[in-house]
């Protein structure tokens, strides 16, 4: 969660979603409609049973290293990792009243006067706060979508003036939904190293004080979903990210697949995980991170709270040398300081994957 200095950013009106269907239900503006090419197809997601994307059960992994069950959920998240870059996990572990406090707490937060949600503003360069992050000019697109967005660990990247004091336990309820997120992620990144056929610690210690963060995305109805994007497309600069859709959601996710838009069906009480822009560069691309959007819905609103688990800001990255061989993988990424990647992330507009450019050996 780098910050970024504001003087030269100019940003113009940028108009707050919720308000707009309060003040004009069936009209869109201009700076929300996007070019033909980059709009929301809405799919059936009935169009693509076949393309459920992989589920990984975490009570298996649970379980004795040498237990089938271990070995085939281990072979399946391995297999998820590859083919997908995004799964979804169940039996997890954290219990569903941390997960419904803090979905109570953000709903609640989005549903607040926006004089009171302006007292925590995102600043232009900056993403921590309410508001739209990613934005540098006057005239780029915006997404059909409002943001709030903090830094959680470790302290040193929070700023204390955006935790805001309403609605009550918001501040308490992060607190425990991330500390449980925390160990999730830990779990994962142990899991993943196993299926990398490496030691399960690799990535921990390697990753120092891992840097977390949340934002939540909120995504009122839309008058015109085939005009706008709820969130432009993009892959994660994390390691992992860890997506809690609200209940009875929508389908709003989406993810790139041979050149297709998916649909991501949430399951009931599942979370649902996607490899970042650094465990493809520290897997030499074996694990590759996804392309992914969030599309809109005439009727229903979309609520969703995202975290971004990624090493500290001081860590070298570069691909795994267990990962790398001259001639039948080649190092496909250069070294670099992840404070700097994470730097480059937040300095530009959401493009695909475009951001990973910036690691990438070229030839």
């Amino acid at each position: 969660m780098a910050h970024l200095p504001i003087s030269s950013i100019r940003v113009g009106k940028i108009d707050d979603v919720q308000e707009l269907i309060k003040s004009k239900p069936n009209t869109v503006p201009e700076r929300f409609i996007r070019e033909a090419n980059e709009r929301g197809v809405l799919v059936s997601h009935k169009t693509h049973l076949h393309h459920h994307i992989p589920v990984v059960d975490l009570s298996k992994l649970s379980k004795p290293h040498t237990d089938d069950d271990f070995l085939f959920e281990i072979l399946k998240l391995s297999q998820a990792c590859e083919d997908w870059g995004f799964f979804q996990v169940i039996n997890h572990g954290i219990e569903v009243g941390v997960v419904e406090d803090i979905e109570k707490v953000a709903k609640e937060f989005f549903e607040m006067p926006l004089e009171e949600k302006k007292k925590y503003p995102m600043e232009p360069g900056t993403v921590q706060g309410y508001g739209q992050a990613f934005i540098f000019s006057e005239d780029q697109k915006l997404d059909w979508c409002n943001m709030f967005a903090l830094g959680v660990h470790p302290p040193s990247i929070r700023n204390p003036k955006l935790w805001p004091s309403k609605p009550a336990r918001f501040s308490e309820n992060l607190e425990g939904y991330s500390k449980e997120i925390r160990k999730l992620c830990k779990r994962l990144l142990k899991y993943i190293a196993i299926s990398l056929d490496l030691k399960e610690e690799r990535f921990e210690e390697m990753f120092g004080e891992a840097v977390q963060a949340v934002r939540m995305n909120y995504y009122p109805p839309c008058s015109r979903p085939d005009l706008v994007m709820g969130l432009s497309p993009h892959s994660d600069g994390s390691a992992l990210t860890v997506l809690q859709q609200s209940k009875n959601s929508r389908v709003g996710l989406q993810i790139l697949k041979d050149n297709t838009w998916v649909p991501v069906l949430p399951l009931p009480n599942a979370l649902v995980i996607n490899i970042g822009d650094t465990i493809e560069v520290l897997t030499n691309g074996k694990y590759k991170s996804v392309e992914h959007r969030a599309v809109t819905n005439r009727e229903r609103e979309r609520l969703t709270i995202v975290t971004f688990y990624a090493p500290n800001y001081e860590v070298k990255i570069e691909p795994m040398g267990e990962l790398v061989d001259d001639e039948t993988n080649p190092c496909k990424y250069r070294s670099y300081n992840h404070g700097d990647y994470s730097y480059h992330y937040v300095s530009n507009k959401l493009q695909g994957k475009k951001s990973l450019d910036f690691a990438k050996i070229l030839n």
